[in-house]
């Protein structure tokens, strides 16, 4: 009797053996699928899409077939394996199954029938022998015959199927070849044309459906070309000038070209020459950037965030490879200033062709404070040699140490110049109490504010007194004469004396003289200026009262305001000084002017002599023999080295717009050929030749001509019938 793990190693070695066998039989059936279609596909991959289409699904088709056979066979388990021996085995009694079961769970019979089983599963598979027949014969015909249509397919001539759909053929115009030669010359039965875009434009090859080509900077373009039999000299003429051979052999011919500049070209076929073809140049464009926001110069004022969005697109015609912005920081003034370059990305991080940048510079990150300046400008590179940068803008930070001088402001007057930086710091200490504020006690809050009031209130006093506000009671809001009440009263701040005889001389003069400066009569200032200043005492005034009461978020736009109008009295009070300058002496005029002493003047002796470049001289030359062919003279076989010259300055000149001067190009091939067969030349011809080299010639000089020598006789009666 064998044990169990016998029983199922038996199973499992014959269950190895049937997977090989079987996934053997689905290679097998998958190639001759695959093998049809990798022939139909190398066949017919250009000439006919359509087929190529099908050969590729085939080959498809077969590696799924395989894969789905792959994990079908996989998927087989011991128990399939016993009933499948069940089936072809008589001898095992239907009673494989038991062997995978352990003889503990089994009663008497089993165990008997299992050991049974056992020997006969030992006898019907002995190791040369394999358990299952798997039949090979149908696919290995299958696949044999697979192998010959495939080679029969190879074997077939590479002319388009009957039937099949074909893309547009190239097809190339021979004009001058006479009919009797072309019926016995070699001639091009297809071409192709195929054109492979630089890397940078990201483009894959493509095929043309004319000769007329337009492709892009640094493009290949390749020729392939079928003749009906062996070419004797087969050339691809350049402008005329730059012939290359085609390489190729039994009528087979490819030549390959990388284009930077436009051209004409045709081809040359054992002397047989085709028309003249163009080939223009797209140029690859540099990157566009358009900033939209900020502006050319931005200032950003006292208290505003010290933040600039940049906004721009930019794009290219194929794609952008990077961006970026660069960043220039000016402290300082003077001799003193100091630059600081930074490279900020923009977000930049595929190759794109559009951009959008929506990015906001913080200026405090970049270490800038009051009047500092930044200068920053955008840059970006496309995917080939394009570069381009955008003007530069301008980001400055108000200055408020200038405004707060007392130099301008005083126009003379040297008071202490802490009084007019005062503002500035209530305003830096009132923006740190609002952020402290969460952090510091109630007592604390209210005392710091209190302070600041106070601070705000001694400077208001202090710029009161260029307005003659020498007393609190006259300041603010309220203060001064009472409304609805004029004169002095006692208790206002002034000195008023209790005269004894209200009919003297002083107590009748005392109403109206004054001991000190009167707010109205202070002189300090222009009134314009008075005004602003009045103003921004107004404003301290409305930021001290929300100091005291413990509000300084309320107070900060008042001490705003306040420091802007400080600024406005500061640029009002500028004086401009004329300079000084050299004061040169007096010219002699009665020694030198008007004397007409030339004495000491002389004509310069220094003579050039410039020799006129004649442009186009074999264009001009061939212009005189059409003049000559059409008075009737004979042409000479030597006329057609001067006319394929002549050609040759116009193919030059015809670079820069090809499709200009193509026709007569044409024509110009027709008058050689006519000259070539010893026929009447072509008169219409003769015409557009003659009309394009006539626009190639620069315009000739006017000549001067003597009065009343008009050549012109309608020209002459009409200068008669002016001066009659």
């Amino acid at each position: 009797m064998m044990p169990v793990q016998d029983n199922l190693y038996a199973l499992q070695h014959i269950r190895r053996k049937y997977i090989r066998a079987k996934l053997l039989l689905y290679a097998l059936q998958a190639l001759a699928v695959a093998v049809l279609g990798a022939a139909i596909l190398y066949k017919w991959q250009v000439e006919v899409p359509i087929l190529a289409a099908v050969a590729v699904s085939v080959i498809l088709t077969a590696v799924l077939y395989f894969t789905w056979g792959w994990n079908k066979v996989r998927q087989t388990n011991l128990r399939q394996v016993a009933r499948h021996l069940n089936r072809n085995y008589p001898q095992l009694e239907d009673s494989t199954e038991l062997l995978l079961r352990p003889s503990s769970e089994l009663n008497f019979l089993e165990r008997l029938q299992q050991q049974k089983v056992s020997e006969q599963l030992q006898a019907i598979e002995p190791e040369s022998q394999p358990v299952f027949y798997v039949r090979k014969n149908p696919t290995l015909l299958a696949l044999g015959l697979a192998l010959l249509i495939a080679a029969g397919i190879l074997f077939l001539p590479a002319a388009p199927l009957a039937g099949a759909t074909f893309p547009k053929q190239v097809q190339l115009d021979f004009p001058n070849t006479p009919k009797e030669v072309a019926d016995t010359a070699a001639f091009i039965q297809k071409i192709e044309i195929t054109i492979t875009p630089p890397a940078y434009t990201g483009k894959k090859a493509y095929k043309a459906s004319q000769p007329n080509l337009r492709v892009e900077q640094g493009a290949m373009v390749s020729w392939r070309i079928t003749t009906n039999r062996t070419a004797r000299t087969f050339q691809l003429v350049l402008n005329d000038k730059s012939p290359i051979k085609l390489n190729g052999k039994n009528g087979s011919y490819t030549v390959s070209h990388t284009f930077t500049e436009p051209a004409l070209y045709h081809l040359n076929l054992n002397g047989q020459k085709s028309a003249y073809y163009t080939l223009e140049i797209i140029p690859d464009e540099a990157p566009t950037i358009q900033v939209t926001k900020p502006e050319q110069y931005t200032e950003i004022l006292f208290g505003d965030p010290q933040r600039v969005t940049l906004r721009a697109e930019l794009s290219d015609d194929y794609g952008l490879r990077d961006a970026n912005m660069i960043a220039t920081v000016a402290k300082g003034t003077g001799e003193a200033v100091k630059f600081r370059e930074e490279k900020i990305g923009l977000g930049f991080s595929r190759q794109i062709r559009s951009f959008s940048v929506n990015k906001t510079l913080d200026l405090q990150k970049l270490g800038m404070t009051y009047g500092d300046e930044l200068y920053f400008y955008v840059q970006a590179w496309d995917n080939h040699k394009g570069y381009t940068r955008s003007e530069t803008y301008f980001v400055q930070i108000e200055d408020t140490t200038i405004a707060e001088s007392m130099d301008d402001l005083t126009m003379g007057v040297n008071p202490v110049p802490e009084y007019f930086r005062s503002q500035r710091q209530i305003i830096i200490d009132t923006e740190k109490l609002i952020k402290d504020q969460k952090s510091i006690s109630r007592a604390a809050f209210e005392e710091r504010s209190n302070n600041l009031g106070v601070d705000q209130k001694l400077l208001r006093l202090r710029y009161g007194k260029f307005l003659g506000e020498e007393f609190e009671s006259g300041i603010g809001p309220g203060g001064g004469i009472p409304e609805g009440e004029e004169g002095h009263h006692a208790g206002d701040g002034h000195d008023h004396l209790e005269f004894e005889d209200q009919n003297s001389p002083e107590a009748l003069l005392d109403p109206y003289l004054h001991k000190h400066d009167q707010e109205e009569a202070a002189t300090f200032f222009e009134p314009a200026v008075k005004a602003k200043l009045k103003g921004a005492l107004a404003q301290m005034w409305e930021a001290e009262l929300r100091l005291r009461t413990h509000r300084p978020k309320e107070a900060l736009p008042y001490e705003y305001k306040a420091l802007r109008m400080l600024k406005e009295v500061q640029q009002s009070t500028r004086a401009y000084a004329a300079k000084t300058g050299f004061d040169p002496p007096p010219l002699k005029e009665p020694e030198k002017r008007l004397t007409g002493d030339l004495s000491k003047i002389k004509a310069p002796a220094e003579r050039r002599t410039i020799e006129a470049e004649t442009k186009l001289p074999r264009t001009r030359e061939a212009l005189q023999w059409l003049e000559r062919q059409k008075q009737g003279y004979k042409y000479k076989s030597s006329d057609v080295a001067l006319l394929e010259r002549a050609g040759q300055e116009l193919a030059q000149e015809a670079l820069s717009t090809p499709g200009r001067y193509l026709r007569a190009m044409q024509d110009l091939r027709t008058l050689i050929a006519d000259i070539n067969a010893n026929r009447v030349l072509c008169q219409n011809c003769m015409v557009t030749v003659e009309q394009a080299w006539q626009e190639l010639l620069p315009p000739a000089r006017p000549t001067p001509q003597k009065q009343g020598t008009t050549r012109s006789k309608l020209a002459r009666e009409y200068l008669k019938k002016l001066e009659s």
